[in-house]
């Protein structure tokens, strides 16, 4: 009979089981522009992976109802309206607006641009050797990239653009000279929004410092420190550059970096904050040294830790 008993009890009861199963908690992110943007399938498979590390919370992460520029979507998250976490470059601005995750999503590699150029002009900027061949040409970007800043700073002309699809489009008809897009944006671009009028110049990089972020509200510090403790715990067990290799590496091996003149810009724009001294979070560029916007012939290397990937 005690033996019954004993083994009664072992057997979880409905309230007990219930006390402990997970709590499901669901998370609004930002809807792309372009249901051919497909730069947010790295970014949700990396915030999946952090918000796995933890235990006891099950994540559901929701797109918003409507699709919103990239201004809309930070001030929305600001004001609390519908969104509870978003990812974007950082700046001064940002960072004091919204609560930023100091872990580049991105490596760095938001910041070392190629350029889409039409594919009429292939060798548009086979010319340029420094930064005053940038000078004499027109980029395009959306008018409220913090990239748009950086260029102009940098004394090159812009070509302000609201849609992020329009830009391809305005490319394509010439009118701007070229499109500076991060070496893990540019071949996924021109191969889903090219339309075969577009191609990715072979001669220049751009590189200035930044780093994409999450972002989250400045009240909500909870999600804070789970999505970064999320992103530690996967940088300490190889799974972070496991997935970033498998996203970006061919692209990265394809890019062939090393061939390329680099002109480097100042990023007026970059927090002091901003974990520079955290040598494992970022993609090293070598042999970047020199007087800003002189060109550089691009030694570059791999942040990335040889493990085995499953």
């Amino acid at each position: 009979m005690a033996a019954l008993l004993l083994a009664n009890l072992a057997l979880p009861s409905p309230a007990r089981a219930q006390a402990v199963a997970p709590k499901r908690v669901s998370l609004v992110y930002p809807r792309p522009e372009s249901e051919r943007d497909a730069r947010n399938s790295y970014v949700l498979d990396l915030l999946r992976l952090a918000l796995s590390k933890q235990t006891g919370t099950l994540y559901q992460l929701e797109p918003a109802a409507t699709a919103m520029t990239q201004l809309r979507v930070l001030k929305e998250l600001e004001l609390g309206h519908g969104l509870d976490i978003a990812w974007s470059m950082t700046s001064v601005a940002r960072e004091n607006a919204l609560l930023p995750i100091r872990i580049p999503i991105d490596k760095g590699l938001l910041g070392l641009r190629v350029a889409l150029v039409a594919a009429d002009r292939p060798e548009a900027l086979a010319g340029v050797r420094n930064l005053q061949g940038l000078q004499a040409l027109v980029a395009g970007q959306g008018q409220d990239w913090p990239d748009t800043q950086i260029l102009r700073n940098s004394g090159i002309s812009v070509n302000g653009v609201g849609s992020y699809e329009a830009l391809f489009r305005m490319l394509a008809l010439h009118r701007f000279d070229y499109f500076p897009r991060s070496v893990l944006e540019a071949w996924q671009e021109v191969d889903l929004l090219g339309q075969g009028q577009l191609a990715v110049d072979t001669h220049v990089l751009i590189h200035y410092p930044t780093a994409l972020y999450f972002f989250v509200r400045k009240d909500n510090q909870a999600l804070a420190d789970t999505v970064r403790q999320g992103l530690e715990q996967a940088l300490l067990d190889g799974s972070f550059d496991c997935l970033f290799e498998r996203h970006f590496g061919p692209l990265l091996r394809k890019a062939a970096l090393a061939s390329r003149m680099v002109i480097e810009l100042p990023n007026p724009l970059l927090p002091a904050a901003t974990p520079l001294e955290r040598k494992e979070l970022w993609f090293r560029q070598a042999g970047s040294r020199g007087e800003l916007g002189k060109p550089q012939k691009a030694g570059l290397s791999s942040s990335l830790v040889a493990k085995t990937c499953s």
